[in-house]
């Protein structure tokens, strides 16, 4: 590969790559995110290929391998240029048909065409589908656009263009004032100023300092990081080398969970090509500025996620969090001035140096300027990954974007920040969503992921959840968070087998107000979120419980008991035939009756009754 020894054969190598799309005049790109992967897009690609080189058009029609669209929910996806085309849940054997009706007649393959949830009719441009319509993207630009494994393309979409603004035209002091000056805050959950950041790690002296990527997302339901290292790697590549420059940092390190294997692939493929291109290393377009990358693997730790955690692990040491200060900017890896933002975070500093502060802060809120990725997941249409402006509301994002609820069904709730964060209701449908308001909400940004509920969950049932999620993360090191969280699940436990009693509710508030003022880092401080949040807003749901002993939503197992309605029963013996426990008892043609004591609540006669005879309260 050739070396790029300055800013004039960068603009080379970016013209020579405009040139080659344009020579190709039509485009077919393959998602090749992890959730497409696993649907066979490997084979869609093989087959899109086999399929052009029997018709004779692999001179004129590229197939490129992107990383993820976003719209999971109808993956795997295929978009064909410049038409904007967009095919969704393609299989392997739709290659040849794509081929030969759409490239070789002109004609849109109907049945592979985006339904409209409301009218059904088939919308065959991304730009008039509703997923996509309130979106704006500024970390995920690339991803669904370029091949995340060609250095080219990303630097004809003005790839690198901002860290040889950097390093020709501008202080190191000019860069962290601009990322200042734009607002943009950490994506990572705590929404520090991310210039202010900078800036302090800037001030430090010292032989050596470090930027570190933290991309140990581990929140359950997010893949924001994931997908955006997966599809534009080199974003997170130049953002850091950007850093590097800003605060004279001259070494790079992501911490990244070995569960990320693609991910993972493609990174390294980022940091060799840049390597190889002198884009990292010793003196970068010419220039003497030098930086390099390493990778470090985690070993899925939630509490890794915290930086001085994460810091630890990356030393070799068990991954527990200090109390603060020193800060990592002052005393971070082995002691040096150190650097940590996320994935995200970095995702956005290229386009904010390209653009400038006052572009970026003309997006979103005064005080949560720019976009915000989220994992949406949980009961709803929709399940993707979606970039909005900040200041966008929840109802926007669940019904315009997510398609609603699932078969129709009422919403509930959504927790957003994952762990960490809360849930709200439909009274907060209106919220805004920026950092500020989502915390005046009891709940949090987080990271990003945004799982939506509907009226057949149960609420002290997710509250315990989110509760064994953190209690088993919790790295152990301070009392509040090791024994706060044990004994918060086990009144929740309580409860939601219908063994809990009046004291306990008191004393889950309690407790969890004692363990967010006294736990040593955000893992312990967040973790009662679930719980309070739920208790101040379904708190019928956990006196049903303690007083009735009945879970409302039907979803607490020991709570429930099945019936069937003598009325409705044709005594066709399906339910008994099917109750592994020989709990159903009843004649031929005759009503049933189900023994309450026996039945061990496992659903199963009432997924076969084809009468809708069987009830569960």
């Amino acid at each position: 590969m050739a070396r790029i020894n300055s800013c004039e054969e960068l603009c080379n190598v970016k013209a020579k790559a405009l040139e080659q799309q344009k020579n190709q005049k039509i485009t077919i790109l393959v998602c090749g995110g992890t959730g497409c992967k696993s649907s066979n897009s490997d084979m869609i690609v093989k087959n899109l290929r086999a399929a052009l080189e029997e018709e004779h058009l692999t001179d004129r029609v590229n197939v490129t391998m992107t990383g993820c669209f976003g719209f999971c929910e109808k993956g795997p996806i295929v978009k064909i240029l410049p038409d904007n085309t967009f095919y969704t849940e393609v299989k392997p054997e739709d290659a040849a048909e794509i081929v030969k009706q759409h490239i070789v007649n002109n004609e849109k393959v109907e049945k592979l065409l985006y339904k409209d949830q409301i009218t059904n009719e088939s919308i065959p441009d991304s730009k008039h589908m509703s997923f996509y319509k309130k979106q704006m993207r500024i970390a995920l630009r690339n991803c669904g656009y370029i091949d995340p494994a060609v250095i080219e393309q990303y630097i004809r979409e003005d790839g690198y263009q901002a860290l040889a603004k950097c390093l020709t035209t501008l202080t190191p002091e000019e860069v962290v004032g601009m990322v200042k000056a734009s607002g943009l805050r950490g994506r990572g959950g705590a929404g520090f100023p991310t210039g202010l950041k900078w800036e302090i790690a800037s001030k430090y002296d010292a032989d050596e300092k470090y930027v570190v990527c933290n991309a140990d997302e581990g929140d359950p339901g997010a893949f924001m990081d994931r997908s955006i290292l997966e599809g534009d790697p080199h974003c997170v590549v130049e953002a850091m080398a950007i850093c590097g420059y800003a605060i004279h940092a001259s070494k790079g390190r992501v911490y990244i969970r070995a569960e990320y294997p693609l991910a993972i692939k493609r990174l390294e493929n980022a940091i060799e090509s840049a390597r190889a291109h002198g884009l990292l290393g010793d003196h970068i377009l010419g220039t003497d500025f030098s930086f390099d990358i390493e990778i470090t693997f985690g070993a899925g730790a939630f509490v890794c996620g915290e930086e001085t955690a994460l810091l630890h692990s990356m030393e070799g040491s068990r991954g527990e969090p200090t109390t603060k200060p020193p800060f990592p900017a002052e005393s971070g890896f082995f002691g040096k001035p150190t650097n940590v933002n996320n994935v995200e975070t970095y995702a956005n500093v290229a386009q904010i140096i390209l653009k400038g502060a006052d572009w970026y802060r003309s997006i979103g809120t005064e005080k949560s300027p720019g976009t915000k990725v989220f994992a949406l997941a949980g009961k709803i249409n929709n399940v993707g990954l979606i970039e909005v402006p900040m200041g966008t509301t929840l109802r926007e994002v669940i019904f315009d974007i997510g398609g609603g609820i699932k078969n129709g069904k009422r919403f509930k709730a959504v927790q957003t920040g994952g762990p960490s964060g809360g849930c709200l209701t439909e009274k907060d449908l209106d919220t805004p969503i920026d950092f500020d308001n989502l915390v005046a909400k009891g709940s949090m940004m987080g990271s990003g992921g945004m799982i939506v509920m509907d009226e057949d969950s149960c609420m002290p049932a997710v509250a315990k959840f989110y509760l064994e999620f953190t209690q088993e993360e919790s790295c152990g090191k301070c009392t509040p968070c090791r024994v706060g969280t044990t004994r918060l699940l086990e009144l929740l436990t309580l409860i939601c087998e219908g063994k809990g009693e009046m004291k306990h509710l008191e004393e889950l508030k309690e407790l969890s107000e004692v363990i967010k003022d006294t736990a040593l880092c955000g893992l312990g401080q967040t973790a009662p979120n679930p719980v309070l949040s739920t208790l101040n807003a379904f708190y019928d749901e956990y006196l049903a419980h303690v007083v009735d002993k009945k879970c409302p939503a039907g979803a607490c197992r020991k709570l429930l008991s099945y019936r069937i309605d003598a009325n409705k029963c044709k005594g066709c013996t399906l339910c008994a035939r099917n109750c592994p426990n020989n709990a159903i008892e009843g004649k031929v043609k005759e009503p049933h009756v189900i023994h309450n004591d026996l039945c061990i609540k496992c659903g199963a006669c009432m997924e076969k009754c084809k009468f809708g005879a069987i009830s569960k309260g």
